[in-house]
């Protein structure tokens, strides 16, 4: 970090380890690296550096002389967590602490070293994409509703800006089976491209296969265009994708993800420049989603021309102010008269 006088506390790997790194990402900041375990060691390290930050990577490899047990039990990290917090008030330098999580992406070991910090980060993302998500799941002195998306590069994590240009495919030609979704991750819009493909069953049981999304609410999804809106796809293999790998939770997104259904089964395709935001109620009712005026905004930045919406989202908007056409419709059969009439 430019300008900052940094402290690199590791309990896991040598300082050559880390040097190679650096010298692969690169920086000119002033950095001191210590490879060390035990807190008494590592103080006496902060009083010789006086670092302007301190990161220490991390919490479960540590142990405190204090405490009689093996690093990374409850009452390891319990004290050396206090130790850690009660440095950053006296001093008022800021610590970071790297903790392990498990397979399911949730911190390791107890949950007392989430009560005792002050804000609790979480990098998500996905293997085999680039894109990594930084979210805040506690903070004492904001909102958690900010995220940060980057993309892994070989000199290290770069920010993404617009993440929607990224996700969106960049194709000259029309498809069936795509639709675009306006979603929030945090309070943050972000586009997002539905992917579908709908096909004849060929061996007797229809399959279902849903990638960044749901399985329970596409069979719901399913269930709502065959039940309502009389679509016949109890006999077709339905496979969904969230492209760039993504896992989204947003019901905004179900409006798209049945036009998408629909495009694919009558293989006619949704105009690029469209998209959509709105849930979608178990008798096919078209229903308001959180934020619509940012998802409008964002979408009229973005130049797409038409944005689907529900009616009752459509109350008490300025459209005078946007550029782009807003569609409010009730049921999701106005929404397929509109594409596809």
């Amino acid at each position: 970090m430019k300008d900052v006088r940094l402290l690199y506390v590791s309990g896991e790997e040598s300082e050559e380890q880390i040097k190679m790194r650096a010298d692969r990402i690169g920086g000119d900041g002033e950095c001191y690296v210590v490879s060390e375990t035990t807190t008494q060691r590592i103080f006496e390290h902060i009083d010789s550096v006086n670092p302007q930050l301190l990161i220490v990577d991390s919490i479960q490899t540590i142990v405190s002389d204090a405490v009689d047990s093996p690093a990374g039990s409850v009452s390891q990290i319990r004290q050396c967590t206090s130790e850690f917090q009660h440095f950053a008030k006296t001093t008022g330098t800021p610590v970071l602490l790297i903790g392990h999580i498990t397979k399911d992406g949730t911190l390791a070991g107890p949950k007392v070293m989430e009560h005792i910090v002050d804000a609790v980060l979480q990098f998500e993302g996905d293997r085999n994409y680039g894109f990594r998500v930084l979210r805040a799941l506690k903070n004492r002195f904001g909102s958690t509703a900010e995220i940060g998306i980057f993309e892994m590069q070989g000199d290290g994590l770069r920010e993404v800006p617009n993440p929607s240009e990224f996700l969106l495919s960049q194709r000259d030609e029309s498809l069936s089976g795509a639709a675009i979704a306006a979603t929030l991750e945090g309070a943050r819009p972000m586009f997002i491209e539905v992917q579908s493909l709908v096909s004849s069953a060929v061996y007797g049981t229809p399959q279902r296969n849903a990638n960044g999304f749901d399985m329970r609410r596409l069979s719901m999804l399913l269930a709502i265009l065959e039940k309502r809106c009389g679509f016949k796809l109890g006999a077709k293999d339905v496979f969904l994708n969230i492209a760039g790998g993504l896992k989204v939770n947003d019901p905004a997104i179900d409006m798209a993800v049945a036009c998408s259904i629909l495009s694919s089964n009558v293989d006619i395709p949704i105009p690029p420049r469209i998209c959509f935001a709105a849930e979608l109620g178990l008798s096919g009712e078209v229903r308001p989603v959180s934020r619509v005026v940012q998802r409008i905004a964002e979408a009229d930045r973005l130049g797409f021309e038409r944005i689907f919406i529900s009616k009752y989202n459509a109350k008490n908007l300025d459209l005078k102010r946007y550029q782009i056409e807003v569609v409010s419709v009730s049921v999701i059969e106005d929404a397929f008269r509109a594409l596809f009439a």
